[in-house]
């Protein structure tokens, strides 16, 4: 008897401890973090914004809790992750085998795989018309959500809507000339009376947490695909890399529309499958490129 009765206050006390577990919620907030080894790697996240990438997009693996800035993870929402961007950040994503596009949230990191550029939600996948692993994809930063986001989550509070100085009626009277004058126009500006200078509370979040689902049409632009082994504003620090890597066939380039920081461009391709790219980008991050990536041009 006495083993039972202890085997049910067990029972009870572990039930109980149950009941008491906070629920899981959502607390969005604006992070960028530090840097972190995924895969023997070093990743360095950095706040961008005018961000436009290609890639490979794969589908998030199923997992219970919250992303990496503090929302519950949902395969049902238009969602993603990447691995160096600001959390959360708003991303035009297309797919460049079949034009469709949508608007997403990025909100975790991943994918943990060196090849793929971003992962997202089974739900963004299905309106994406993604049907594979490694499909070729566009990610934009949305400048004007993204920096409305960060002012959001961001603030201790409610912004306040707050006059900037108090405004009052302004009274004139003409004064009397003085002896020996003639009439004077001179005005005298009575004290003005200050009106009480209105706070009203507004709301803050003009970005929903969860996007709508719309999917949008435009032209398809499959590309090629290239190893991106390093962009410098300066043409000798990139000659040096091209030379370092000319055993793979890298070589430089010069993009004409990149910021001048990255004008100048090392590449290795182009390559008609994934799985060549794939193998080649293993190499390059053999060689000490570890920042190396796949893109589509």
């Amino acid at each position: 008897m006495r083993r039972l009765a202890l085997v049910a206050l067990l029972l009870l006390l572990g039930a109980c401890g149950q009941r008491q577990r906070p629920p899981v919620t959502n607390s969005p907030k604006f992070v960028v973090g530090d840097p972190y080894q995924q895969n023997g790697v070093w990743r360095y996240p950095r706040a961008e914004y005018g961000v436009d990438l290609t890639g490979l997009a794969t589908i998030a693996p199923d997992h219970t809790g919250l992303t990496a800035d503090g929302e519950i993870f949902d395969q049902t929402a238009m969602a993603a992750g990447h691995r160096t961007l600001q959390l959360p950040a708003i991303v035009r994503v297309t797919n460049l085998e079949n034009g469709r596009q949508v608007l997403l949230r990025l909100n975790d990191r991943g994918p943990p795989q060196p090849s793929r550029m971003v992962s997202l939600t089974k739900r963004a996948a299905s309106l994406l018309d993604i049907r594979s692993d490694g499909t070729r994809v566009r990610v934009q930063m949305q400048d004007t959500e993204t920096r409305q986001l960060q002012a959001e989550l961001s603030s201790d509070g409610p912004k306040l809507d707050v006059a900037s100085v108090p405004r009052g009626a302004i009274a004139t009277e003409s004064l009397a000339a003085p002896n020996g004058a003639g009439q004077s126009q001179r005005v005298r500006v009575a004290a003005a009376r200050p009106e009480p200078v209105t706070r009203d509370v507004v709301a803050i979040s003009a970005v929903p947490l969860r996007l709508p689902e719309v999917a949008s049409q435009v032209y398809a632009s499959r590309g090629s695909l290239f190893i991106d082994a390093g962009s410098f504003g300066r043409q000798d620090y990139a000659s040096i890399l091209s030379g370092r890597l000319s055993y793979l066939g890298a070589r430089l380039t010069t993009s004409y529309t990149a910021p001048r920081e990255r004008a100048y461009r090392i590449r290795i391709g182009p390559f008609a499958t994934v799985p060549e790219a794939e193998a080649m980008l293993e190499r390059t991050i053999s060689a000490g490129v570890n920042d190396a990536a796949i893109v589509v041009e």
